[in-house]
């Protein structure tokens, strides 16, 4: 790195931040250097600095002089005439080419994007760049297709089909010959996959997968969102045969190398609809003071051997999909509600971690066991946050003194509900656990979720707000505590001694540019966040912005600005920690039953226990590489399927007017959350009448030319529902009080009307002015 150069950087112009990140990214010549290090060199001290030299750099990206990969880290742009990256495809035909080395995207005009699809690997040839223009590029190979089949409606002819799909991956329909429609019909929703797409055709040709029933039917649609994502949506009848021949018998042999927990006090608590018990936690006092709290894990390990045709079906699908209305579980259903499960009065193998810890939340001792378990009670989340309300133990406030008795009843009262003075010490416990892990620095986001109340054909007729309450955090912090300390186990190894393998649930820093953009947006409502500085100061500095926006109208805004500057968590063998939760060490163990990552950590530990070496490195990194991503797309196809359901619920409400939230700004409309509902929809700008209006990407608003009027993120609006198309699962909004701009079309209209009619009154005399002016 060059010498920091002496200077008050607030007085640089950007002409000269440009001429000094030239001469620093020159002498660096192939370093990649991180943003904060450009800070440092710049002696950016202030907020406004940083955001001045944030402009330079984006400026130098879209001129082509830098590269960055969109995590914090530069270098010079090392650009050749032909490169290979990732094709992007936009419906407006505005193609763009993304380049490996992480630089700016670049336009591929249609005619230059020879048949290449949305997310495929390709190769560009860079065309000459006229002065003025935007910079374009030509694919000369596909190198990999990302997807070759898809999801859509058929239309069937005579002698021939079409696939119309509104898949934004292809521009086009496909031409499905007669012989390959599998008997499928016009308005049938269908799979199919691309098998040729001729250098002069139009359109590529297809055959017909399968038929997933009629348009517009739940379990066809259902089907067609999991199809779209590439997830399966029906179990393999060989994989169910297997699992069908699986002993549920537990050996007099298998007993004896167990640790029986059978007649300690042991329970579930789920969902309410749940059928896969993944987890039980038991409890017992050893003392006044300490407990013994076993979580124990569905031993899924112990029936699922590796490379077993059920095994490597499950390691295909990676986990379970929750869609609004159903559940495509990762294990065959035998395995995954019968066998594994943890269901009440049943013995069941288990896998656990035992703890011997006090009322302060302090771990005294505590080790790994394979168990046999009988729980004794199946509780809801409902059920348990009963108990806790009445016995007044059901908030955050509640939390008693270090010492003190963990319910808030009258002295001598006896706690009411089944197993209630096990449950609100368990509770008590988890909020000592919970307080110690904030005090460490971890982010508290607690989003509410929408979820849908739908009749037996899967219709939606109501919405309600889910929210975590105690009930829901006290199963929460175990299964923190456990998952941790099965890391910690394998992870901490004295100095100078190699860790052996282990999949982690890894969490990332913030992304600095998106901290500095989330500090810009915060001081307009008076807060102040830290962008610099230790993991934990600037954690603690976060967890205080959510503390004091809790209750104010900026809330839901200031929440998901900041959740936006996070990284998102993934597995890997490689640990970094989980900045979120501000752990060292941490994976996931306790969901053998629905992740397939948590089945790997089971069969390692068992492994590592009996004293085996330490696992291949790299067939983990690949295995983790592949959960990771069948996680994100598991997760696109939840959002897809509320999404549709939102569409589905609003519009059985078209033309009614509600309250809303602008939930997001973007320079083709705005995003609206309605309050009463959690249902989001855009307003598109093009109906927005009054003004001419810009996107301010900075302070995430629009702002009117003309008028100034502002729409900016979290402000209030009342708004109409438009158009709801199920097939794009989109909402269109407009506003219901916006007069001045339907006096504007009023205005229109009546001009409108008025040419038409003297055109009527002296159409000659028009046609004469007309075509002169055509001359």
């Amino acid at each position: 790195m060059a010498k920091s150069k002496k200077m008050k950087t607030p007085r640089l112009t950007k002409k000269d931040i440009r001429g000094l990140l030239l001469d620093l990214f020159e002498e660096s010549m192939g370093r990649k250097i991180n943003v904060k290090d450009i800070f440092h060199y710049l002696r950016a001290a202030n907020h406004p600095a940083k955001m001045l030299i944030l402009d330079v750099l984006k400026e130098l990206v879209l001129d082509d002089y830098l590269a960055t990969d969109g995590q914090g880290m530069y270098q010079t742009a090392a650009r050749s005439q032909v490169m290979e990256g990732t094709f992007v495809r936009k419906r407006n035909g505005r193609n763009s080419f993304v380049p490996d080395d992480g630089g700016q995207p670049i336009l591929v005009c249609e005619r230059n994007s020879h048949h290449a699809l949305d997310g495929d690997r390709v190769s560009v040839t860079m065309l000459a760049r006229r002065g003025g223009h935007t910079r374009e590029a030509e694919v000369i190979e596909i190198l990999k297709r990302a997807k070759d089949t898809f999801v859509g409606e058929l239309q069937v002819e005579k002698g021939f089909g079409f696939l119309i799909t509104e898949d934004r991956a292809l521009a086009t329909d496909i031409f499905i010959p007669k012989d390959k429609l599998k008997g499928g019909k016009s308005g049938d929703k269908a799979v199919v996959q691309i098998t040729e797409w001729p250098e002069n055709s139009k359109s590529p040709i297809g055959r017909v997968l399968d038929i997933l029933g009629k348009k517009g039917d739940n379990d066809t649609e259902m089907h067609a969102i999991l199809a779209e994502f590439g997830l399966p949506y029906k179990y393999p009848a060989h994989v169910e045969e297997a699992a069908e021949k699986l002993s549920a018998d537990i050996t007099p042999e298998e007993l004896a190398r167990r640790e029986d927990f059978r007649a300690v006090t042991t329970f579930t608590i789920d969902p309410h609809d749940a059928k896969d018990f993944d987890d039980a936690i038991s409890i017992r006092p050893l003392s006044d003071s300490l407990w013994e709290v076993g979580v124990h894990i569905a031993d899924v390990s112990h029936y699922v051997t590796e490379g077993s045709v059920i095994d490597r079906e499950a390691e295909k699908r990676a986990t379970s999909v929750y869609l609004v209305d159903r559940t495509i579980p990762m294990l065959p259903e035998r395995l995954c509600n019968f066998i594994c499960s943890l269901r009440p009065n049943e013995e069941k193998l288990a896998y656990s971690c035992i703890f011997q810890i006090d009322l302060q939340g302090n771990v005294r001792h505590w080790h790994l066991a394979p168990t046999v378990i009988c729980s004794d009670r199946r509780f809801t989340y409902e059920e348990v946050q009963y108990i806790f309300e009445r016995n007044g133990d059901a908030s955050e406030s509640d939390l008693a003194l270090p010492g003190e008795h963990p319910t808030a009843l009258p002295k001598g009262a006896k706690p009411e509900g089944e197993y209630a003075d096990e449950l609100l010490t368990l509770n008590h416990i988890a909020k000592a656990l919970r307080a110690k892990r904030f005090k460490a620095g971890a982010i508290g986001f607690d989003r509410p979720e929408v979820r849908f109340e739908i009749d037996e054909t899967g219709h939606p007729i109501s919405t309600y707000i889910k929210v975590a309450k105690d009930a829901n955090k006290l199963v929460e912090e175990f299964m923190l505590l456990a998952n941790r300390s099965v890391a910690e186990m394998i992870g901490k190894v004295p100095r100078g001694k190699k860790a052996k393998v282990l999949p982690y649930r890894v969490h990332d820093v913030p992304d600095v540019e998106k901290m500095e953009k989330l500090s810009a947006f915060v001081a307009r409502f008076g807060y102040k966040v830290r962008t610099d500085g230790t993991k934990t100061e600037v954690s603690k500095s976060l967890n205080r912005l959510l503390e004091d926006v809790k209750g104010k109208r900026e809330e839901g805004v200031v929440e998901l600005v900041a959740l936006r500057a996070m990284q998102k968590a993934y597995y890997s063998v490689h640990n970094i920690g989980h900045y979120g939760l501000m752990f060292q060490h941490y994976t996931h163990f306790t969901s053998p039953i629905r992740r397939y990552p948590d089945t790997m950590v089971h069969r390692l530990l068992k492994r590592y226990a009996e004293g085996g070496r330490s696992a291949n490195a790299n067939k983990y990194e690949d295995l983790c590489e592949h959960s990771s991503n069948m996680e994100q797309l598991a997760t696109n196809a939840e959002r897809a399927s509320i999404k549709y359901k939102q569409v589905e619920f609003m519009a059985d409400r078209m033309g009614q007017e509600f309250d809303g939230t602008i939930s997001g700004v973007t320079e083709f409309g705005l995003y609206v959350q309605v309050d009463e509902n959690g249902c989001e929809g855009m307003i598109p700008l093009r109906s927005l009448l009054d003004d001419y209006y810009e996107f301010d990407e900075r302070n995430y608003c629009l702002v009117g030319r003309r008028f100034h009027r502002r729409y900016e993120l979290g402000e209030k609006v009342r708004i109409r529902v438009e158009r709801a198309n199920l097939d794009r699962k989109l909402l269109d909004f407009a506003l219901a009080d916006d007069e001045h701009a339907q006096n504007i079309q009023a205005r229109k209209d009546k001009a409108s009307a008025h040419a038409g009619n003297a055109f009527d009154r002296g159409g000659k005399a028009k046609g004469k002015k007309s075509r002169r002016r055509g001359r």
